[in-house]
């Protein structure tokens, strides 16, 4: 019945099923276990041949409100929520890949998730192979008899990069590969890769779905054989699970997760226009912005460019160190997706322990600088970044 919602309500409505106590807000239900009626009850729940509460490691009434709410906002059919982003990652590998399997995955993606494929899941005798994210020859020439799945974020981090989801998920479908979307930078709200063609959709909620910087979370959404099974299976055994406050957390982003997209975007472009016209800055990458080369791509396959932005400075690290280190009321942190805009040097931080020269292959120099723009007036986030730009040489 929510199916026939607009986007705001089902953000507002859907999963919400009032106990015996009739609260108007959703219950968090902080247990580790359920009781049974009695051993055959019991049973039946453990065997699957009735459905029901087990273990909260499997299931939580909270929780499960969180993934039906999400998984209405994306179009699928199946949600599972995981403790982070990174193990949403995680439980999608473990859960649809074997020894002996191949993948090819972008190479402009979060700096963890690099060091994740590369120093982890080669490991168990996965094979990985990087491209070009915008280039779909890349893509397309990487495929091997044995290639499973395609990994990739769009936009992508930090430099904003946006790939054409249909486009790639056809590349997919026609070689029986799998099309796997990181969807944190727009959400839902802005960009639904499922509609597009894509099999799995995986988010940090601690970014935007949480959207002030309180918990740490993850979700997989899909169809009900590929996530709500396979990838669920992970999560049953391996135990990487959402906690139940954590959820009532993100239930309460949810709510708000349109209005604030749009509140992001607009605050993003007025930056971005601005950082792209100053005369110390020598690039700015942002969707919204005409001088993007997917720029086009962007309108067509989002509904907003996004809150997120970067933009080099001449003079390296140094330079880039300054404009930071002279911000007052901006946060100097990794994170993103917040009310707060936060400031980062990814080249030191999200992808520091990526080689130099992969760093420079996807365009993360020394001198760029990354702004997740929050809700605070443009006027001061201006003045706030003007401080340590002022002082740059104009060499």
């Amino acid at each position: 019945m929510m199916n026939n919602f607009e986007f705001n309500t089902l953000a507002i409505r859907v999963g919400h099923t009032n106990t015996n106590e009739q609260e108007h807000s959703e219950a968090i239900f902080p247990t580790s276990s359920y009781t049974f009626k009695n051993a055959a009850e019991a049973a039946a729940r453990f065997s699957g041949e009735e459905a029901g509460n087990i273990y909260s490691r499997l299931t939580n009434p909270t929780v499960r409100c969180f993934q039906d709410r999400l998984a209405a906002l994306e179009g699928g059919e199946s949600c599972v929520a995981t403790s982070s982003g990174m193990s949403a990652i995680l439980a999608v590998m473990m859960g649809l890949l074997k020894a002996g399997d191949h993948i090819v995955c972008s190479s402009s993606i979060f700096g963890t998730t690099t060091v994740f494929f590369n120093n982890y899941l080669k490991k168990f005798a996965v094979d990985i192979d990087f491209v070009d994210l915008v280039d779909l020859n890349q893509w397309q020439d990487a495929l091997r008899d044995n290639t499973r799945l395609f990994f990739a974020e769009t936009p992508s981090n930090p430099v904003t990069d946006i790939v054409d989801i249909r486009a790639l998920a056809e590349i997919a479908h026609a070689n029986d590969t799998l099309l796997v979307i990181d969807n944190c930078f727009c959400t839902p709200a802005l960009q639904r890769p499922l509609d597009l063609g894509a099999d799995i959709v995986v988010h940090s909620a601690t970014k935007y779905l949480d959207g002030q910087g309180r918990c740490l979370g993850g979700a997989v959404v899909g169809n009900q054989k590929l996530v709500g099974e396979e990838v669920f299976g992970v999560l049953r055994t391996g135990g990487v699970a959402m906690s139940p406050f954590n959820a009532w957390v993100f239930l309460k982003g949810l709510e708000t997760l349109s209005l604030r997209m749009k509140a992001h975007c607009e605050n993003a472009l007025t930056i971005a226009t601005w950082l792209n016209e100053h005369p110390k800055v020598t690039k700015v990458n942002y969707p919204g912005l005409s001088s993007h080369p997917q720029y086009a791509l962007a309108k067509r396959q989002q509904s907003g460019f996004g809150g997120v932005l970067s933009f080099e400075v001449k003079g390296g690290k140094e330079a880039g160190w300054t404009i930071i280190d002279q911000t007052k009321i901006l946060s100097i942190t990794a994170n993103l997706g917040d009310t707060k805009t936060t400031i980062t040097h990814p080249a030191t931080t999200t992808h520091g322990r990526i080689a130099p020269q992969q760093r420079a292959a996807t365009g993360i120099t020394d001198g760029l600088i990354r702004l997740s723009i929050g809700l605070e007036d443009t006027h001061d986030i201006k003045h706030d970044l003007e401080r340590g730009l002022s002082i740059l040489s104009g060499d």
